[in-house]
C-alpha cells in the first residue's frame, strides 16, 4: 500500500487533539450536473442503500440519475442563499466557527475544529488533512445525528476510517456515536419549543418529525427508531406535555418499500379531520436546517396540512448554531475527550521543558528534525 504522506515532524514540538465534525452533505451548486454529482455519491453508498450492487447500479444509473438531479435541483434553486449557497453548508461553517471559539472554555484553546460532509464538500479526506496538518495526534470524530443509525454515524465511521487507511501514522480516534439522550441536547429542543411558543402561541399538538429509513433497517437491528422515540419522549417529558399532545412522524421516504411510519405527509393530512387545526412542527433529529426541513417541511408538508382543512402551521427552526446547540455540542465534545491529555484540568503533558528534553534526545539519536 502506497500511504499518503505525512506532514513534516519535528521532535519536540507538541501534539494536539482535533475536533472533527460531519454533516450529511450538499451540491456545489444548483445545476444538473452538480445535483447529479452529489446524488451518485449518497445514493451509491451501501450503508445508505442495502440493495445487491449490480442491481442497484442499474437503477441508479439506467433510472435514478437520469430523472431525479433535474427536479432535486430545482428544489435547491428554492433553498438556495445567492451570497451563501447551500443552507447545510452554511449553518455547519457557522456552527464550526462558534464551537471553534466556544470549546476555548472546555478545551485548550488550540484546539482545532474542522467541518466535513459525508458527501460533496468540504470532504473528509480534505478536513482530515486539514487536521494532519495543525499536527492533530487525537481525534475526536462528531457526526451531527443525534439518533444513530448505519446509514448516517456508520456511514461516517467507514470513510474516516477509509481515509485514514491510508495515512501511516494514524491519530488516536474516537467517534461519538450518538446524543439522542444526552440532557443538554434535549434541553436546548426544549428551550427553543418554548421559544416559539412565546412568540407565536402554542398550538394543538406538537408534531417530532424524525427522517426516515426503510422498516427492514429496524428489523435488521437498527436502533434508529427507538432512539428517535425516546428523543421525543424526553422532549416531551421536559415540555409537560400529554401523550395526546404530541406525535412522532418520519418523513423523506425514498422509493417503494415501507419505511418508519407514520408517515409525515400522510398524519398532516389526515390531522384536520381529526379536529387538529393547528400544529408546531419540530425536527429534532436535524442539527442544521437543510432541503429536507426548509423545502420539505416548511413548504410541502404545510401545504399539505393547511389543503386539508388546517388552519396554522409553525415550523420550529433547527437548533442550528443557537447559544443553546453550541453549548450542548461543546459540553458533549468535552464529556467524550474525557482522559485524554489535552482534557485534563492541570494538564502538564506538553510543558516546553519535557518537549526541549524529548527533542535533545531524539537529535542525539539520529533524528533528522
Amino acid at each position: 500500500m502506497k500511504f499518503i504522506g505525512e506532514p513534516e515532524y519535528q521532535h519536540g514540538s507538541n501534539s494536539r487533539m482535533g475536533i472533527l465534525l460531519v454533516n450529511l452533505g450538499t451540491p456545489d451548486d444548483t445545476s444538473v450536473p452538480s445535483v447529479r454529482r452529489y446524488l451518485k455519491e449518497f445514493l451509491s453508498d451501501p450503508r445508505v442503500v442495502e440493495v445487491a450492487r449490480p442491481l442497484w447500479w442499474l437503477i441508479l444509473n439506467g433510472v435514478i440519475l437520469r430523472f431525479r438531479p433535474a427536479k432535486t435541483a430545482e428544489a435547491y434553486k428554492t433553498v438556495w442563499d445567492p451570497q451563501t449557497g447551500s443552507p447545510l453548508l452554511s449553518i455547519g461553517m457557522s456552527q464550526r466557527a462558534a464551537i471553534q471559539e466556544q470549546i476555548a472554555h472546555y478545551l485548550p484553546e488550540n484546539t482545532p475544529v474542522a467541518l466535513a460532509m459525508r458527501y460533496g464538500n468540504p470532504s473528509i479526506s480534505s478536513a482530515l488533512e486539514e487536521l494532519r496538518e495543525a499536527k492533530v495526534r487525537r481525534l475526536l470524530v462528531l457526526p451531527l445525528y443525534p439518533q444513530y443509525s448505519g446509514s448516517t454515524v456508520a456511514s461516517v465511521f467507514d470513510e474516516v476510517t477509509r481515509q485514514l487507511s491510508r495515512t501511516r501514522w494514524i491519530p488516536e480516534t474516537r467517534f461519538i456515536n450518538q446524543y439522542f439522550d444526552f440532557p443538554d441536547y434535549i434541553s436546548a429542543l426544549a428551550d427553543s419549543v418554548r421559544e416559539s411558543w412565546k412568540t407565536n402561541g402554542k398550538a394543538e399538538k406538537l408534531v417530532m418529525s424524525f427522517h426516515g429509513i426503510p422498516q427492514r433497517y429496524r428489523t435488521a437491528g437498527d436502533p434508529y427508531f427507538c432512539q428517535c422515540q425516546a428523543t421525543a419522549r424526553l422532549l416531551a417529558k421536559t415540555l409537560s406535555l400529554s401523550d395526546s399532545e404530541y406525535l412522532v412522524v418520519f418523513q423523506s421516504r425514498f422509493g417503494r418499500e415501507p419505511w418508519l411510519q407514520p408517515y409525515c405527509d400522510k398524519t398532516l393530512e389526515k390531522l384536520p379531520a381529526e379536529g387538529t387545526k393547528s400544529v408546531d412542527l419540530i425536527c429534532p433529529g436535524f442539527s442544521a436546517d437543510c432541503l429536507e426541513t426548509i423545502e420539505e417541511i416548511n413548504v410541502e408538508n404545510r401545504e399539505i396540512f393547511m389543503e386539508a382543512g388546517g388552519e396554522r402551521f409553525n415550523y420550529i427552526d433547527a437548533l442550528n448554531d443557537s447559544p443553546n446547540n453550541i453549548d450542548s455540542l461543546c459540553k458533549l465534545l468535552r464529556l467524550h475527550a474525557s482522559g485524554w491529555p489535552e482534557a485534563q484540568q492541570d494538564n502538564t503533558h506538553n510543558d516546553a521543558t519535557r518537549l526541549s528534553q524529548s527533542r535533545e534526545r531524539a537529535l542525539a539519536l539520529g533524528a533528522n528534525a
